[in-house]
């Protein structure tokens, strides 16, 4: 592996704010981001990551390799919850083992963000409709996960409505928020979105920054309880995202060229959700366990894809 690569994304800004996020929680200190503050950030870096997509998506050619990814990329939110149901359902619960397995399937917006962040600063360029892929893997994952659950748990509430399980996933508001800025970025003209360029672009890494912070505070709060707990969850945490991550990397290859579309598919493989996913399994699994699917999520997968994994993923990518 590139060790420029590696040491250019351990000094990036923004990760070592993810850092002195989870030391603030070791020292025990008092430092924290005010949860209507986090919440205003996250919304902006979706609006923002949304609309900036649009606008790329508009100035490229609609074909088929656009179509195959956004087949390939439901195609993986289907495949990853049913390898993984499987393997974690000879250690856990039922219920369990379904929510885990619709968050491995489903994908991390932060983690997008971030990998998108970090394909800037390598000069990589990717295709707008990328994240189009990223918001149409949450759902079918989640669906998946539900019903692995209906086949396999007798104690599973069959009185729940698919229905009400699907219109959530697919109406979250992470996932409505950059549908919708994805479809407002497309409509909107080039002079317009300059009009606009010193919010969703000018500003985007120090918001990033900060929302790193916090999401080392969050992290750190959940990593040392998990850990003297959750052995096998732990290493299945970090297992299962270098195969699905190095797994696509090469397998992505037959669907496109683009080295920085390559590389988003193997993010979004690798990631986990720890929002979109619990908030259906609520509704869906009311006796899987969320202090255990959201630490793994969230305190494990969460800083080895932004750390480790995405420079492995792309020297992968830039092998094959």
């Amino acid at each position: 592996m590139d060790l420029h690569l590696l040491l250019d994304n351990l000094t990036n800004p923004a990760l070592l704010f993810f850092f002195l996020g989870i030391i603030a929680v070791q020292l025990k200190s008092d430092l924290e981001i005010p949860a209507n503050s986090s919440k205003f950030i996250s919304l902006y870096l979706l609006f923002s990551i949304g609309f900036k997509g649009g606008q790329e998506l508009a100035h490229s050619e609609l074909n088929l390799e656009i179509l195959w990814s956004l087949l390939f990329g439901i195609f993986l939110a289907l495949l990853v919850p049913l390898y993984t149901f499987f393997i974690l359902k000879k250690k856990f619960s039922i219920e369990n083992a379904g929510a885990i397995a619709a968050a491995y399937g489903s994908v991390s917006a932060v983690t997008f963000v971030t990998a998108v962040s970090f394909l800037e600063i390598e000069h990589i360029t990717f295709g707008g409709h990328m994240v189009a892929v990223m918001a149409l893997m949450e759902a079918p994952s989640i669906i998946i996960g539900v019903l692995l659950m209906s086949v396999f748990a007798k104690s599973y509430k069959k009185g729940i409505k698919m229905g009400k399980i699907v219109h959530h996933a697919l109406t979250n508001g992470s996932v409505l928020l950059i549908l919708g800025s994805l479809v407002i970025g497309f409509l909107t003209s080039d002079a317009q979105a300059r009009g606009i360029a010193p919010f969703t672009t000018d500003i985007f890494k120090g918001f990033l920054a900060v929302f790193l912070l916090d999401m080392g505070i969050t992290s750190g709060k959940k990593l040392s309880t998990f850990l003297r707990k959750g052995g096998f969850a732990t290493i299945f945490s970090i297992v299962a995202p270098i195969i699905n991550g190095c797994a696509v990397a090469v397998a992505s290859g037959l669907i496109t060229d683009s080295i920085g579309n390559r590389f988003l598919f193997s993010i979004l493989a690798a990631s986990a959700s720890y929002i979109a996913v619990p908030a259906a399994m609520r509704l869906a699994a009311p006796k899987a366990n969320p202090s255990l699917y959201i630490p793994m999520a969230l305190a494990i997968t969460f800083p080895f894809n932004i750390t480790l994994g995405m420079p492995i993923y792309l020297f992968i990518i830039q092998l094959t």
